[in-house]
């Protein structure tokens, strides 16, 4: 019972899930690559590359000869690019959508249980001095909040006495605005921070709806730690492993299914 318990926890753990996920995304891009090329133009561009870098080592004693190869590498090597890019571009977008939606349980750990964390809120100058909180009962204010007028912001420091999700209501006259919050240990969907406007940074930032364009609010953040995994004791963001491990499965699948790239 126990050995079942400890391997449902690897299972579900940051590292199983980060390994798994490389290893797929290696397969996929490999696969989507070979099936979007020129497979046979590819081929035939990297071995008239290897062709002149061949020529250069044995006639480096002729200069004639070496220059005219170092223009045909060039000329090559932009051939290959051409054919390449279409392919990596398509490989490339749903990739980078994956990581961002896999970020938000990986970037970032929830909140631990009575430990302070800091909701800060962006107004426009008129509102900065009326803006309010309105808290559950499981999440508790251990200090006034602090006004940062340079900036527009206030800033209050809170602590959350139970795990679970739950939602903060932001107040700035007549209009509010909630935002969620993560406390505990496992692997929730965590958006660090709700914002007005902003469509390509709230892609990438936020997992909430924007905030209303009529809203003095302009963002509400949370200040989650940042996660990481540790790699024989070395501690490593989620993101830089996964380029590690799915560059390394993507060279193996490119080897065991002969594609070119």
């Amino acid at each position: 019972m126990a050995l079942a318990a400890l391997s449902v926890s690897w299972l579900t753990s940051p590292l199983s899930i980060v390994i798994l996920f490389s290893v797929v995304i290696g397969l996929l891009m490999i696969v989507l690559f070979g099936y979007t090329s020129n497979q046979k133009a590819i081929g035939i561009a990297k071995d008239q590359l290897k062709a002149q870098l061949l020529a250069v080592r044995l006639f480096q004693d002729q200069l004639h000869v070496v220059m005219g190869s170092y223009g045909r590498i060039l000329r090559g090597t932009g051939r290959y690019l051409k054919l390449a890019f279409m392919p990596l571009l398509y490989v490339i977008v749903p990739i980078t959508f994956l990581i961002v939606q896999l970020d938000r349980y990986l970037g970032s750990t929830p909140v631990s249980a009575n430990a302070p964390f800091l909701l800060s809120v962006h107004t426009s100058p008129a509102s900065q001095n009326d803006v309010s909180v309105e808290l559950p009962p499981e999440i508790v204010m251990t200090a006034p909040p602090v006004h940062i007028p340079a900036d527009n912001e206030v800033v209050w420091r809170l602590t959350g006495t139970k795990d679970g999700k739950f939602e903060v209501k932001v107040a700035s006259g007549a209009e509010s605005a909630v935002k969620s919050l993560s406390v505990g240990s496992d692997l929730p969907r965590i958006s660090p921070v709700r914002i007005r406007g902003k469509f390509w940074e709230r892609i990438f930032s936020s997992a909430e709806p924007a905030l209303p364009d009529s809203s003095p609010i302009e963002s509400i953040a949370v200040t989650y730690p940042e996660r990481t995994i540790d790699i024989f004791g070395y501690e490593m963001n989620w993101i830089w492993l996964f380029f590690i491990l799915s560059m390394i499965a993507g060279f193996i699948f490119k080897e065991l299914l002969g594609i070119k790239v």
